[in-house]
């Protein structure tokens, strides 16, 4: 989602330093080496001018200049496309296709679940945590075939996969010896210069295997 907002002399991203939506903007951040101002955000005690930015007062919060972008997957696609160089989608018109409907079951099949887990109710945890790994195993044959999924270079999908896979330990999903593909592809994501510049002081201190 877009809105206006008044003209600021530099890009600004309010985010909260623990949350896997706003790191996987920071890791398109760091890939392309795009300089922004990165606010971190107490989502209980938001900064008043996000308030007046976001009327859903969710994070990320993109600001560039006049324009206001509050939704992840919004935000690095727009990087993608205002910053081209590295490129972090595919070329071709069909790879492209691929690789939107991979980021959105990304984010349906596991951003969506990540509030059951941390609900408080133990049935609801039990069952997305369940998904998740499931989906993981089912993934593993494709992750063992190439450096990166999909496609042979890095992409938005690393920028997706790398903050849930980071954080397996904290959200209790163990994976099975079946899933070492996930382990092994993930070190190759977590080795990257991007992904060690996008964590932030909480993120750092993560145990990354559960």
């Amino acid at each position: 989602m877009a809105t206006t907002a008044t003209r600021r002399p530099m890009m600004t991203l309010y985010s909260r330093p623990d949350c896997p939506d706003s790191h996987r903007v920071r890791i398109v951040l760091a890939e392309k080496s795009i300089t922004a101002d990165i606010i971190d955000v107490d989502i209980d005690n938001p900064p008043e001018d996000l308030v007046d930015l976001n009327a859903y007062n969710t994070t990320p919060t993109l600001v560039d200049r006049d324009l206001v972008i509050y939704d992840a997957q919004i935000i690095m696609e727009y990087f993608d496309e205002r910053f081209p160089h590295p490129p972090l989608m595919p070329v071709d018109p069909v790879s492209r296709a691929r690789t939107r409907l991979m980021l959105h079951r990304i984010d349906q099949d596991w951003y969506q679940l990540l509030p059951d887990i941390s609900s408080g109710d133990k049935k609801k945890a039990s069952k997305a945590r369940q998904a998740i790994a499931s989906d993981l195993v089912l993934l593993s044959p494709m992750l063992s075939k190439r450096a990166y999924f999909m496609n042979d270079e890095f992409s938005l999908l690393e920028c997706s996969m790398a903050p849930i896979l980071w954080r397996l330990a904290q959200l209790g999903i163990e994976l099975p010896s079946q899933a070492q593909p996930v382990k092994d592809y993930a070190e190759r994501l977590f080795q990257r210069e991007s992904f060690r510049q996008s964590l932030s002081d909480i993120e750092e201190e993560f145990t990354s295997w559960a």
